[in-house]
């Protein structure tokens, strides 16, 4: 039987670890990377057990613990024992399913058990070709925004490196001023996640571009490989210094990964209205669909 005691939280030196199994069982959604665990730590508290050649991982927040996996090579009875445990130590989230496969499996264990699609969390994911071109009449309205802005905004990129941390953190702090962080604790922790990432920008092996107007740093993004065909964009951040700068960093970090990876996550909405119009609007080939299970509905007599 699983443990809850058993699982580690994950630390910063767990990185070869994540990369290597990772590189041996390849993900389709953002939320379980490397990267994402350890930079939202201090909000989601990630823990992982390490079973033969399968991991479970768990998060808590606000108090609410959710599991997830087993991820790599696993027998049903190891699946049986994380749904038990999500079970007894779990409620609205106790369980939750990032891949077909996982989904497939459970339904073939437990045919009538009720499993809820979580739009809000599903990753929209895009042809890096299109992200890039931004072709046909679907994107007109983008690309008036995007020529205005070359037109009006005297721009440059440039790749993120050791030689410009420093202006990305004190982008980070601005961006942060003008979004009022503080009023705003999600904002806050989201701004935490964005400043361990570029303070540990070498030790993750981060790629990102950044965009200066007028000499100024405007707008980054922040970005890794999730899978052997897909790059993930972690962070997308830009100051109010000249209307269309989201638009061109987007466009330019396509222009970049172009040829290098068929496709880029843009990572969920969270549900807010806004950003779910705004990811809509670029026309994702298709989403990484996130499930969960609620702990009422797991059986007792797994």
């Amino acid at each position: 039987m699983l443990d809850i005691n058993d699982f580690k939280l994950v630390e910063i030196s767990d990185y070869d670890f994540f990369k290597n199994f990772y590189t041996k069982y390849p993900r389709q959604h953002s939320d379980n990377s490397f990267t994402n665990m350890i930079c939202w730590n201090d909000y989601a508290t990630y823990k992982y057990l390490h079973i033969n050649d399968a991991v479970i991982i768990s998060s808590t927040i606000e108090g609410e613990i959710s599991f997830r996996g087993p991820f790599g090579d696993y027998d049903d009875e190891l699946l049986k024992d994380t749904l038990r445990l999500s079970k007894k130590y779990g409620s609205h989230l106790a369980y939750q399913i990032f891949d077909e496969y996982t989904k497939k499996r459970i339904e073939k264990i437990i045919p009538d058990i009720k499993i809820n699609p979580d739009r809000d969390y599903y990753d929209y994911v895009y042809k890096t070709e299109i992200l890039k071109d931004l072709p046909g009449k679907h994107f007109l309205s983008i690309r008036k925004h995007l020529n205005k802005f070359k037109r009006e905004c005297d721009f440059s990129v440039e790749q993120i490196s050791q030689d410009n941390l420093l202006e990305v953190n004190e982008f980070l702090i601005a961006w942060c001023k003008w979004k009022e962080c503080k009023k705003n604790p999600i904002l806050n922790y989201e701004k935490n996640a964005t400043v361990y990432a570029v303070k540990h920008f070498k030790e993750l092996k981060l790629s990102g571009i950044a965009l200066r107007v007028k000499g100024n740093i405007s707008a980054i993004s922040i970005f890794e490989e999730l899978n052997p065909t897909t790059v993930v964009i972690h962070y997308e951040k830009g100051l109010p210094d000249c209307e269309g700068n989201y638009k061109a960093v987007n466009n330019e970090t396509a222009k970049f990964l172009y040829g290098k990876y068929e496709y880029i996550n843009r990572e969920s909405d969270l549900g807010v209205g806004g950003l779910r119009i705004a990811k809509m609007r670029y026309n994702p080939d298709h989403f990484a669909k996130v499930y969960f299970i609620r702990a009422e509905d797991i059986p007792d007599d797994l």
